[in-house]
């Protein structure tokens, strides 16, 4: 870090400490809700083949499972750190489609989307970098 450039130059140390705890409990955080909200679709992931083939994802079945897979094991997958990039991905693609449904389909607008578009952000952000410093990737030395 360029300390020249902070306004005050001694919180320099304390940015280069905190950084990567930080990003880890953001990536955590972020995995361990993904968890939560896909545990009710992994105790039963055929309940939404219908409500997903009414907004056009066909067959519903499949595509129930695989958001159910999605939600719950990339979440763990996420919040542990490990193949972080792909679980990322694939929770990106999932949460991109509820900014749709609630910003389209639900008529919410923004406000409605909101939380899907911050979600679906912070997925983007580990799907580019990775899991970086504390995480299981970091210890197998490998990562995609």
């Amino acid at each position: 870090m360029d300390t020249s450039r902070l306004i005050f130059p001694k919180l320099g140390g304390l940015y280069r400490k905190l950084g990567d705890p930080v990003e880890a409990l953001l990536r955590i955080t972020s995995g361990l809700a993904l968890v939560t909200h896909g545990w009710p679709k992994i105790q039963d992931p055929l309940s939404r083949a219908g409500w997903l083939e009414g907004m056009g994802f066909w067959p519903g079945e499949f595509w129930a499972v695989g958001l159910a897979v999605i939600e719950f094991f990339g979440g763990i997958l996420v919040a542990l750190g490990l193949f972080t990039r792909p679980a990322a991905l694939g929770a990106s693609i999932v949460l991109a489609v509820t900014i749709w449904y609630h910003w389209f389909l639900q008529a919410e607008g923004f406000s409605g989307a909101e939380k899907s578009i911050l979600w679906t952000a912070i997925m983007l952000y580990f799907a580019v970098h990775g899991a970086r410093a504390i995480s299981l990737d970091k210890l197998m030395r490998r990562e995609f």
